[in-house]
């Protein structure tokens, strides 16, 4: 392998790396931008006198499946009955 075939190889990998990094930061900018709308989401639904915390338990919530939510809080009200909570 000569010298300019080594330095190709080299560009090429460099040029590809850096298009990865470049891609990343990208899509870390866009991240943080949902983020920030996110929040301002929830500022705004707590201006109007929502409940936020609440809301990002609903929210969590419905990511979940419908029967592991199910069994969750079965065994729940089984612990707040054993412990006399309810």
């Amino acid at each position: 392998m000569n010298d300019l075939t080594s330095d190709t190889s080299y560009n090429v990998t460099a040029e590809e790396l850096r298009q990865f990094i470049e891609r990343f930061e990208r899509l870390e900018a866009e991240k943080k931008d949902i983020a920030d709308q996110q929040k301002e989401v929830m500022a705004e639904a707590k201006a109007r006198g929502y409940d936020t915390k609440v809301m990002r338990k609903v929210i969590a919530l419905r990511k979940r499946d419908k029967d592991d939510i199910a069994e969750e809080e079965a065994v729940l009200e089984m612990y707040k009955q054993a412990l006399g909570m309810i």
